[in-house]
C-alpha cells in the first residue's frame, strides 16, 4: 500500500535554464506510476553517495538523508515524501515521453605483453598534442605510441567497445596465474571524429547485426581484412589505469562519485543537475513489463540530450552488456527535488 501524501504545499515555480528548456511540472506523488513499489532501501546508498558532491540546495536534505537512515523500504519512501516534491519533466513543446538507453563498464581478458591472440594495445594520452591527434590507422605504425600502451587484449571489437563506453576492466593474468582486476579510465581521445565500424559492416551486409558475438565471429573469419575494418573510425580513445581495491564498485561518473548498477543514469546536464533522484517510469528490456524504480542522475555522455532522456548504468560483465544492448525503451521521467527550493539544471 502506498504511504500518505504529507500535507500540500504550494510548490515553487522553477526557473527555466535556456529556451529550449525542459518544463517543469509540480504534480503529487500519487501521479508517479508504481510509486510505492520500489525498494528505495536499496536505493538509498546510491542516494547517499550523491550527497557527497550535492547540488546546490540539497546540503540541507543530504544532512537529514546521512542522519536518519531508513531501516525499511516504507521508511525511506516516507523520508522522501516528508523532505522533496516530485516534478513532472517535459520536453518545452510539452513532450513528455523521451527514451531510455543503456550503458555498462565492459570486462576485458588482457595481457601486459603483446603475446599470442593479445594484440590489441590500450594507449596512454600523449603528453605531446600533436601526437595526440593521430588517427587510429597511423598509430600503430608510429613508434612513438610502444612506450604509452598500457595492456594488450584479445578482442579488437571488444576494445572498440571499452573505447565507446569510455571505461572499464582489465582481466590480468601473473606468470603463476593469479588474476588481478584493474580499471582504466578515459583520459581523453584523438579529436578525430567517431565512425561506427558496426554499422559500415551492416551497411556491406558482412554481419546480420552488432552483437558482440556476431562482430567476434567476423574477426575471426577474416583477420586479414580486421584492420582495415577498424581503420573505418579514426577516433582513438586514450586510457590512464586506476587501482580496483574493491571489485563491487563500480566506475565513477560525471558526479565525482561511484555508478551503482540499476541506480545511476547519464542525463542532460542542460535540463537535470547531477546528483538528482528521478522516478523513472519505462519498461524491461525487450519486455512489456513496468521497469519503475528511483535512479540518481550521477553521469553525463555525449549523446544523451534532451529533457527526457537517460541511459541507465546495469553494471559491468557479459550480463551488463547484454542488458545495456538491449535498452532502448520509451521513458517517462519525474524530478525529486527538495521542498521549497527553486529545481535548477
Amino acid at each position: 500500500m502506498l504511504p500518505p501524501s504529507p500535507a500540500p504545499v504550494k510548490p515553487v515555480a522553477p526557473s527555466a535554464p535556456k529556451a529550449a528548456a525542459a518544463r517543469w511540472v509540480a504534480v503529487d506523488w500519487k501521479d508517479l506510476p508504481g510509486w510505492g513499489s520500489d525498494d528505495l532501501l536499496a536505493a538509498w546508498p546510491a542516494l547517499l553517495a550523491g550527497c557527497q558532491r550535492p547540488a546546490a540546495g540539497w546540503a540541507e536534505f543530504c544532512a537529514r538523508a546521512a542522519l536518519q537512515s531508513p531501516t525499511d523500504p516504507l521508511e525511506a519512501t516516507l523520508l522522501l515524501m516528508k523532505y522533496l516534491r516530485p516534478w513532472r519533466l517535459a520536453a518545452d513543446n510539452g513532450e513528455a515521453t523521451g527514451l531510455l538507453t543503456g550503458y555498462f563498464e565492459p570486462q576485458l581478458a588482457a595481457s601486459r605483453q603483446r603475446q599470442g591472440a593479445f594484440q590489441w594495445p590500450l594507449h596512454a594520452l600523449p603528453a605531446d598534442p600533436v601526437l595526440r591527434r593521430t588517427p587510429r590507422s597511423d598509430i600503430e605504425a608510429n613508434p612513438r605510441f610502444s612506450a604509452l600502451e598500457l595492456a594488450y587484449v584479445d578482442d579488437p571489437f571488444g576494445l572498440l567497445q571499452l573505447q565507446i563506453q569510455g571505461s572499464g576492466r582489465l582481466v590480468l593474468r601473473d606468470a603463476a596465474g593469479t588474476e588481478r582486476i584493474t580499471r582504466v579510465a578515459f583520459a581523453g581521445h584523438n579529436d578525430q571524429p567517431f565512425q561506427s565500424v558496426a554499422r559500415a559492416l551492416l551497411d556491406r551486409g558482412e554481419v546480420s547485426d552488432a552483437t558482440p558475438r556476431t562482430l567476434g565471429d567476423w574477426a575471426r573469419r577474416n583477420p586479414a581484412r580486421l584492420r582495415d575494418a577498424l581503420a573505418v573510425n579514426p577516433r582513438v580513445v586514450y586510457f590512464r589505469e586506476e587501482p580496483l581495491p574493491d571489485v563491487n564498485v563500480g566506475p565513477r561518473g560525471a558526479q565525482g562519485v561511484p555508478l551503482t548498477p540499476g541506480r545511476s543514469v547519464a542525463i542532460d546536464r542542460a535540463f537535470i543537475a547531477l546528483g538528482t533522484p528521478l522516478w523513472l517510469d519505462s519498461t524491461e528490456p525487450l519486455s512489456t513489463t513496468p521497469l519503475r524504480r528511483l535512479v540518481l542522475a550521477q553521469d553525463t555522455g555525449s549523446a544523451i540530450q534532451g529533457a527526457v532522456r537517460a541511459d541507465l548504468f546495469w553494471g559491468w560483465g557479459a550480463d551488463a552488456a547484454l542488458q545495456a544492448g538491449r535498452t532502448k525503451q520509451p521513458l517517462r521521467l519525474w524530478a525529486l527535488w527538495p521542498d521549497g527550493v527553486t529545481p535548477k539544471p
